[in-house]
């Protein structure tokens, strides 16, 4: 299949596609007018990049993982969960910051809504 329908059978950018091959996660053969050529399995694969990406990973992290995908073996799958790890460690500190920032911003609004009343309060009397 070419790209156009790659994409419209994905919900994924053409633009994506030609990014995801630059980056080497996803790979085509190009017919003798130079068109790219995809298999049927570029379909699940774009799928799959979009759920990686979905959960937070970069291009890099996601080429890092690929080979245990597309190469299982206990070496690939080693290094894939330690990658998986660091990713995790990330991800748990990054929500770290979200929930203190979020908590920050409750203060903030809870200080406005007292201040808020308090000048209410003054008008009233």
């Amino acid at each position: 299949m070419r790209i156009g329908e790659l994409a419209s059978r994905t919900g994924v950018s053409v633009r994506s596609m030609r990014y995801y091959e630059d980056q080497g996660l996803l790979a085509s053969t190009r017919s003798a007018g130079g068109q790219r050529q995809y298999t049927q399995e570029a379909v699940e694969r774009v799928r799959f990049l979009q759920r990686l990406y979905a959960a937070g990973l970069s291009s890099r992290t996601i080429a890092e993982l690929l080979p245990c995908v597309d190469a299982p073996s206990e070496n690939n799958s080693d290094a894939a969960l330690e990658r998986m790890a660091q990713e995790l460690d990330r991800l748990t500190e990054h929500i770290a910051d979200l929930v203190r920032t979020r908590d920050a911003v409750k203060a903030l609004m809870d200080t406005a809504r007292e201040y808020r009343e308090s000048l209410r309060a003054a008008a009233r009397d």
